[in-house]
Formats: C-alpha cells, structure tokens, sequence
C-alpha cells in the first residue's frame, strides 16, 4: 500500500510540475522565495495590531512559537524519512523542471514551506476570521501558492506539500490554544483601574 501511495505521488508530482512555460518560471521562483511575502507579513502583524491593540506582543510570542515548531517538526522529519527532493532522484534525471538551477536542500518529506505557510494561515484564520471577512481566501491563497510552488520548481511530492499543510495546521491549531490560555490568564486577569 505505501509504495503504492509512493507511486501515485511521483505520478502525481511529474503531472503537476509538467505544467510549466517560461512566463511561469520567475512568478513561481519569487512565490517560493519567504522575503517577497514580507508585505503581507506586515499587513498581517498591522490586523494583530488593529484588532488586539497592546495583546499583539503577546502574539509575537506564540507566532515564534508557532514558526519554531513548524519548521523544527519539519526538520526532525525530513531527517527520519530522508525522502530524497525529486531535484535530486537519480531516477526523475532529465524528467523533473527545475528554475534558476535551484535544487533545494536533500531530503523532501515534509516540505516546511507548506507547513510554515500554513501554520501561519490556519492561525491568522483562528485569531481574524470574526474580525477580517477577506482572511480566509487571502491566507489560503498564500499558503496553497507556496505549497503549488515547490511541485512547480521540482523540490517536492504533492504528499510533501498535503503533509506539511496538515502539519502546519495541527500545530495551528494547538499553538492557537494555547494563546487563548495565556490570553485569558493575562487580559482578563489584568488588574483593574481601582485595584
């Protein structure tokens, strides 16, 4: 069954990054590149701001936190399974689209810029989606572009991509708890004007 799975994957992956033209290449390269998201980081951090005032340090805590165990998690994982990147199976020689030469780093399995984009959307939706009523489909455009991005460039499985987003997710989610825990704790416990 697994290597099967594994079989549909590569299947799947030469499918996905066969869907390339020249016009395409450089947009795919940049949407994989974390620095041109700046922009929309700082839109993002300005929302926390608008909407959680003096709290917003607090979350800069928790998104350290969420940023740490995505890419960590993804680290430790690409060790144990040691997948190698398509860019870098002998066996896709010549088969796989790759852009500017970049081949990535070794391993592939899970890809930390799908767990990355979306631990960060999944919680932007958690801390905005009563708040900001375009965050959900301007998140996820974000983190499905990046996971799309590393099939494109030939540096991931889509199993890399699916997993590092259920990845991102699950932390997300937990990291999200437990920023509601220590917001309650410290915002509402916060001494009041005649204590």
């Amino acid at each position: 069954m697994l290597e099967y799975l594994m079989q549909l994957d590569r299947a799947l992956f030469l499918f996905l990054n066969g869907f390339h033209a020249p016009w395409l290449d450089q947009i795919m390269f940049w949407i994989s590149d974390k620095y041109v998201w700046i922009p929309l980081y700082l839109f993002l951090v300005w929302l926390c701001i608008r909407f959680y005032g003096w709290r917003t340090l607090l979350l800069f805590f928790f998104f350290l936190v969420l940023i740490t165990m995505s890419d960590q998690t993804t680290n430790l994982l690409k060790e144990y399974f040691q997948r190698l990147r398509p860019s870098r199976d002998e066996s896709f020689e010549g088969l796989v689209h790759v852009v500017n030469e970049y081949r990535g780093g070794k391993y592939s399995f899970v890809s930390a810029h799908s767990a990355n984009s979306f631990a960060i959307a999944v919680f932007m939706i958690r801390l905005l989606r009563d708040k900001v009523n375009y965050i959900i489909p301007l998140v996820l455009t974000f983190a499905i572009l990046n996971g799309y991005s590393r099939i494109y460039l030939g540096v991931h499985y889509p199993g890399d991509v699916l997993f590092g987003a259920l990845l991102g997710t699950a932390i997300a989610f937990l990291v999200y708890e437990l920023w509601k825990l220590a917001d309650k704790r410290i915002y509402f416990n916060k001494p009041g004007p005649s204590d």
